[in-house]
């Protein structure tokens, strides 16, 4: 991973703050991001790519912002994470509004999947 993505995890942990605390774990070549402990965004290619979903893909479509793809086996896949807008690396307030979509559609996705159940001893 480049610098370029290490600089950005560290962007937008601190443009987070006043929203909640911000982890990363590294993930192929990448990083994915955590505001207490729920998934709403991944640096990839040097880039921000916030969660989406299809609660709020009309917002992430109005405003140009394409999907994440990648090449799978000789064949494009998408994952459902939107390209951030220019303004929101440099603008903080920008990075927020556009965050806060990414970790709503985050929230929804962790009430959506079923409790694990424990293994019994």
């Amino acid at each position: 991973m480049t610098n370029r993505g290490s600089e950005l995890v560290d962007w937008v942990a601190e443009a987070m703050e006043p929203v909640g605390t911000v982890t990363s774990r590294k993930m192929m070549g990448g990083h994915t991001l955590y505001c207490d402990g729920v998934v709403f965004c991944i640096v990839a290619f040097d880039q921000l790519w916030f969660k989406g979903d299809a609660e709020n893909d009309a917002e992430w479509d109005a405003a140009g912002c394409e999907k994440f793809r990648y090449d799978r086996e000789g064949k494009t896949a998408t994952m459902n994470y939107r390209l951030a807008p220019e303004e929101a690396y440099d603008d903080p307030d920008e990075l927020r509004r556009w965050a806060g979509l990414g970790l709503a559609a985050g929230r929804r996705a962790a009430a959506k999947k079923k409790p694990r159940k424990k293994k019994e001893s």
